[in-house]
Parts: C-alpha cells; structure tokens; sequence
C-alpha cells in the first residue's frame, strides 16, 4: 500500500513538472516568436528562457538551487559549459547558473518534442551524431555564435548514462570546439539533479540542487592534440568530485 501511494506521489510530481514546463511557453509564446525570428534578439530569448521558464521550473519543482563558485565567469566573455548529465533537469540548471548567455549544443532528436522542439531547432545547434557533415557543420554554426559573443554549452558525456554510472566517458566534440576557438572550458558538478529528477519514472522528489562551478581550463596555448589531455583532465575533475560528494537526501 506504501509503495502504491508513493508512486503516485511520484506519478503527480511528473506531471506537475511537465504543466511547469509547457504552461511558460504557451502564456510567452508571442515573446518566444519574436525573440527567435533573428539571432541578434538571441539575447533577449535566453532572458526569457532563463527567467521566466528555468527558474519557475526548478522553484515550483521544489528544487533549489545552490551554486558553489570556484572561479566566476566574467560577463561579456565566451565559455564552453560542461557539465554531467543525468536528468531533464539539467537544462534548466545549466541555465539558472550561467548569466552569460550560452547555446546548447544538442541532440537532433529533442527536434521532436512537441512545442519544445520547435524553440529548440530555432535557437540550439543541433547536431546528427550518425552523420559526419552534421558533426561537421556544428563548429561552423559554433563559431558564428561565438562571433556574437555568446558562449556554448555541451553535455560531453553525449548522452544520458545508465543509472548507476557515476559519470560516463566523455566526447572529444566540447574540447575540440574549446581548443579552436580558443575559449576556457567551464566544468561543472551537477550533484543532485539525478536525485531530484532521474529519468526513472517513478523516484525522485524535492530538495536542494547542489552545483559546483570549478576553477577554469584555459585553452589559449593548447592545440587540438591536446584534445584528449583536456578531455580526460575535465572528466576527472567531476568524477572525483562526484565521487567524493554524494547526493543530498
């Protein structure tokens, strides 16, 4: 009888975190549209996204952040953002922590999501990951946001690990990008979001949203044979940290 009330305890709070999502898109839709009719109002859009669709999210989920900075970001100045991934709300953490506007680099598929994806292919590089000119095409786009002074944000694990995975290998993509567009890497430890809000369906629950910003890795005197030094530097970083913190009850 426990675990039935439990899970539909755990039911509603899916629920109420999908109504979170898609009642701020359809009441700013208009303000959505025209923010996403040019890159140059691209700006104006992330306000809105971090704003008034990620906070609510996470506060009304009951979900409150606590950011630990190592080192901050300076505003004006591009980034590439990592961090591990191992919840939905990772996207809207990602963007309750950086000021800095940043674009997601992201899976084709999420294109698919109703009324989501459609903001999602205005506004995110989206790439292929089975088609070579796609993977390609992602630093052309890259560099043309970065030219507009924005920054970029990569999830290099390139996917949503098993469950009971700590932290999965990463993908050299986030590190190549950094290397040839010269911009430090900004890792982040995402303690708790797995906790909070895991991709199995019936668990999680409310609580603090712990994230640790790390000091940076500069990438200005690194060539792209460094690609794979950076790489693994970065994912020790979070592993250990993740090992060496658990996730909060």
């Amino acid at each position: 009888m426990l675990r039935v009330v439990k899970n539909v305890g755990h039911l509603f709070y899916r629920i109420w975190f999908y109504v979170l999502v898609a009642v701020p898109i359809f009441v700013f839709i208009p303000f959505l549209v025209l923010t996403t009719l040019s890159e140059k109002t691209y700006t104006h859009f992330f306000w809105l996204a971090r704003n008034l669709w990620a906070k609510p999210i996470l506060y009304g989920m009951g979900c409150f952040p606590k950011i630990f900075w190592q080192q901050r970001m300076q505003k004006g100045k591009s980034y590439m953002l990592v961090a591990n991934h191992t919840s939905m709300l990772d996207i809207m953490l990602m963007l309750y922590v950086s000021r800095n506007p940043f674009v997601f680099v992201g899976k084709k598929e999420l294109v698919k999501i109703p009324v989501f994806g459609f903001f999602y292919k205005r506004v995110c590089i989206m790439v292929d990951r089975e088609d070579v000119r796609s993977r390609t095409g992602v630093y052309r786009r890259a560099q043309r946001r970065l030219n507009q002074g924005l920054s970029i944000c990569i999830f290099p694990e390139g996917g949503v690990p098993d469950e009971n995975m700590v932290l999965d290998e990463f993908k050299d993509g986030a590190f190549k990008m950094a290397i040839a567009h010269k911009i430090p890497v900004v890792p982040m430890t995402f303690y708790d979001a797995k906790k909070r809000f895991p991709f199995k369906f019936f668990s999680g629950g409310p609580g603090r949203l712990r994230v640790k910003v790390h000091t940076f890795f500069e990438t200005g005197i690194l060539a792209e044979d460094d690609k794979r030094t950076l790489r693994e530097e970065v994912r020790y970083v979070i592993l250990n940290d993740l090992i060496k913190n658990r996730p909060e009850k």
